[in-house]
């Protein structure tokens, strides 16, 4: 019951946080799972010479999937209070929006692509560090239940 009341209480904010959170820690462990991500003998720690994809789509390294299995703990860890959830969604945002100009910038084919980063990387981070922000900053604006999600339980 205690757990019903918990999950009851969580606002819209830290669900929005605790979703992203999951995907990212989802991301991270598959990106160590061959068959999910093609080409795991290529899989490298770090550099452009990592040729293992995620979904035979998404460069991966053993540092990228660490990274986002360490973001996704973080989010989790943090969408506990409000004020964390906020934080995770919009540093966390602008963070994987830095990534992605990062993979703009970067010759991929040079050392500093230490990631690494291909174009559906660039595209995803652009697509979730967006969309991030826009959580962080919409849903902490909540007006009139304080960010509260109404659940069939809090109706009359």
């Amino acid at each position: 019951m205690a757990e019903h009341a918990k999950a009851r209480s969580r606002t819209g904010l830290q669900v929005a946080a605790l979703s992203v959170a999951g995907i990212l820690l989802l991301l991270g462990v598959l990106g160590f799972v061959p068959g999910i991500t093609t080409d795991y003998g290529e899989l490298r720690f770090a550099g452009p010479d990592s040729e293992a994809k995620l979904f035979g789509l998404f460069q991966v390294s053993f540092l990228h999937n660490i990274l986002l299995l360490g973001s996704g703990l973080a989010g989790l860890i943090l969408a506990r209070r409000v004020s964390g959830a906020r934080l995770f969604l919009t540093v966390g945002g602008a963070l994987t929006l830095a990534l992605w100009i990062y993979g703009l910038v970067i010759d991929r084919s040079s050392s500093a692509n230490v990631i690494p980063v291909n174009d559906a990387d660039n595209w995803l981070h652009l697509g979730l560090g967006f969309g991030m922000l826009v959580l962080g900053l919409l849903l902490s604006n909540q007006k009139g239940t304080g960010g509260r999600l109404d659940t069939p339980l809090d109706r009359p």
